[in-house]
């Protein structure tokens, strides 16, 4: 690093930009008086080789501090000092001794605060540790950030594919627990390249989309917790713990060196691209790692604490609707920017299809934590020209109790439907009293999304996710065990619906096991056949377990990843939900882009959906209980499908009877042929298309305790 030159350079854009002859830095504070650039030689660097400090004459407009160093090259290593008043009771935390990454940086290098605990970084043992100035210098345990030029990768013509949300099946996954387990046998498993290896199974079970847990740079070794069982320290393994919203995980690569993280993760978007599949990133904009008062300074808190946090009135301390500490002061302007900007990156240079935003209501709250009306960051995030056609996902929830599912405001946003998991799987568990919800559920919540205009695929249906059991544990457990998360099994929710059908955990008794894979096709069925978006969690087509643990965010080994062993114990399942996902991608009705009705729609038209009883008349919703039956009519006149399809008879069965069903007739020339019946076995439990099984008698069908049919109707 030779004969640099330090010219004033240009506010924009922020962050580090590589151009013709140097690199351009831009960085933000309004409340700091003086800005430091370090520049450091090596990764494992404790000092910096360079230092430059901003002359507020010549690098500074507005609040923005800008430098052009002539003479750097891309890959170069560095962060910021930021000095300022040190006055914690009014919001004020700068330290000139701190190091700080960069707000705007685009890649880390692998590196721990946290993992050696006697190191600087460690927390102090100060009574107030907060209201201690640290003198502490040194960058040794510190991640440094790497200059990045985004024109150098290849995408050979990609780019996002962006598939309308009627027709996406979304697959929530973890990039390092999908293929880092021994038994998937993969060169790169664990990494972004262990994803690409990891298409053609994806390729044959069916879905459009990878949702990926948050790759954005966060510091697994933050937990300080230890395994009661094992003794080994936890790690944060979901990764919703943020210092970097730009940066792709270093970790994650299988070349952690320089770009390597950023070209590695271009690349794996780019083969999904190419293999049909979209990438959709859960996004974390609600907090960050630097935790509250007694947290670490790393960024944000050392560039302007009161701007990029919400303080309580007491500005020592932080607004906690996250649950972990700190809230992001989402609404302030400069913020807005941030992470408009940090959007638009993700798309235009790393080629990104959605979002899902982690506890998304955050980001409608006032720098007071209020709810706002028309929440401006929620409304730019909507209507960004950029964003237009990108996929934006919304958990319309957060720690501090708001709850809008079905409310969340700001325009097109879809929403995680947790009332869709949480009443289907009632109704599947047998609770008397869940009809009439799960009906509501598997027909696209109207209730929820028809009163604002928005339309059944903006419900975004699931069973299971991260948070919480997976499908196999949801039939196996009827209360959590997280004993091994080292919190005495106070974590994790305690509602979680579930049933363990006589046993708690694993059973060799094959009615247990019988009943549970059977119950598993009919939770995946009712998922995949409903209105609106399906969503499936990583590993429940092969009854992926946890043992029990609902709230794995610690747990970065076997009881977190997938056990690809698993494909050929429940090949039946994989097929069953291989099979599902064809049927629903092959058949618009089940793709409808408006509500049902349950009226006719045309002239001599049958209802969109009609509902029955066991006796073939139209459902007693004062009645019936644990049962459903449903016809649906396949004539675009009468669906609004987006073409025309077969008609179809739907029954669930979640009592413990069997029932003879009295079929309504056909539609005049067809006949009603089976397709699935989960209560047989694979591979008759789904027919695949044109082999469907004629019913020999039309007005009767037997249907099993705790099953699930549907019938097509077909010229003969």
């Amino acid at each position: 690093m030779k004969n640099l030159t330090f010219l004033p350079g240009k506010p924009l854009p922020l962050g580090a930009t590589v151009v013709t002859g140097g690199v351009n830095f831009s960085v933000f504070t309004r409340n700091g008086t003086d800005v430091i650039l370090e520049l450091f030689e090596n990764p494992e660097d404790g000092e910096s080789s360079y230092t430059y400090q901003f002359d507020p004459d010549l690098n500074k407009t507005g609040d923005i501090w800008h430098v052009f160093v002539s003479g750097l090259e891309k890959n170069a290593l560095y962060l910021y000092r930021v000095d300022g008043p040190f006055r914690p009771n009014e919001g004020l935390r700068f330290n000139q001794h701190k190091f700080l990454l960069d707000p705007y940086a685009k890649a880390l290098t692998p590196c721990s605060i946290f993992k050696n605990m006697d190191k600087p970084y460690q927390r102090p043992p100060h009574i107030d540790p907060d209201l201690a100035y640290s003198s502490s210098h040194t960058a040794l345990d510190f991640p440094k950030c790497i200059v990045i030029d985004d024109d150098e990768f290849d995408w050979q013509g990609d780019r996002p594919l962006n598939y309308p949300l009627q027709h996406c099946v979304v697959y929530e996954a973890h990039v390092k627990g999908l293929t880092v387990d021994k038994s998937s046998g993969l060169p790169y498993g664990g990494t972004y390249r262990g994803v690409i290896e990891a298409i053609p199974y994806l390729k044959e079970l069916g879905i459009t989309s990878l949702e990926l847990l948050p790759i954005n740079e966060f510091d697994e070794y933050e937990n300080t917790r230890k395994n009661p069982r094992t003794g080994e320290r936890l790690e944060n393994y979901w990764g919703y713990s943020t210092i970097a919203f730009f940066a792709p995980k270093a970790t994650y690569a299988f070349n952690q060196e320089g770009p390597g993280p950023v070209h590695e993760f271009k690349e794996m978007v780019r083969e999904l691209h190419k293999a049909g599949i979209e990438v959709i990133l859960d996004i974390v904009f609600n907090h960050t790692a630097e935790g509250n008062e007694r947290g670490v300074t790393m960024s944000f808190r050392g560039f302007d604490n009161p701007i990029y946090y919400m303080l309580e009135d007491n500005k020592r301390y932080y607004r906690n609707y996250s649950g972990c500490g700190n809230t992001v002061n989402c609404n302030h302007p400069v913020v807005r920017t941030l992470i408009l900007d940090c959007l638009r990156y993700w798309v235009t240079e790393m080629h990104i299809d959605g979002f899902r935003f982690d506890l998304g209501s955050i980001l409608g709250r006032g720098p007071r934590g209020e709810l706002l009306d028309n929440p401006p960051m929620l409304e730019r995030i909507a209507e960004d020209p950029v964003l237009r056609q990108t996929k934006i996902i919304a958990e319309a929830w957060d720690a501090g109790g708001a709850y809008q599912v079905g409310w969340f405001p700001g325009g097109r946003w879809a929403e995680w439907n947790d009332r869709f998991r949480d009443e289907v799987r009632m109704f599947w568990r047998g609770d008397s009293g869940a009809l009439h919800n799960f009906a509501t559920r598997i027909t696209g919540s109207a209730d929820l999304y028809l009163r604002d205009g928005r339309k059944p695929f903006h419900s975004i249906n699931f069973l299971s996710s991260h948070d919480g059991f997976t499908l196999n544990d949801l039939v196996t457990y009827n209360g959590k065990h997280n004993e091994e998360n080292g919190e005495e099994n106070r974590d994790g929710q305690d509602r979680n619906c579930s049933y363990n059908y006589g046993f708690e955990g694993p059973s060799v008794n094959p009615e247990i096991e019988d009943i549970r894979n059977r119950q598993v096709k009919n939770l995946m069925l009712s998922l995949l056949i409903s209105l609106g978006t399906p969503m499936l969690q990583m590993g429940d087509e092969i009854r992926r377990t946890q043992g029990g643990n609902n709230n794995a965010y610690c747990q970065d080994n076997e009881i977190s990843w997938m056990n690809w062993d698993f494909c050929e114990k429940y090949a039946d399942v994989f097929r069953f939900v291989r099979e599902v996902i064809r049927f629903r991608r092959n058949h618009p009705v089940f793709l409808r882009t408006d509500f049902l009705t349950g009226r006719n729609t045309g002239t001599n038209a049958a209802p969109d959906i009609s509902w029955f009883g066991t006796n073939g008349q139209p459902a007693d919703w004062l009645k019936q209980d644990q049962f459903i039956a449903f016809r649906l009519m396949g004539n675009r006149a009468s669906t609004f499908a987006d073409s025309d399809d077969n008609d179809f008879y739907v029954i669930y069965n979640a009592s413990v009877r069997d029932i003879t069903v009295t079929i309504p007739p056909s539609p005049p020339g067809k006949k009603w042929f089976r397709a699935i019946d989960t209560s047989r076995m694979s591979p008759e439990d789904i027919l695949e298309p044109g082999r469907e099984e004629m019913l020999p008698n039309q007005e009767k069908y037997v249907i099993l305790a705790r099953c699930s049919v549907v019938l097509i109707s077909r010229i003969v």
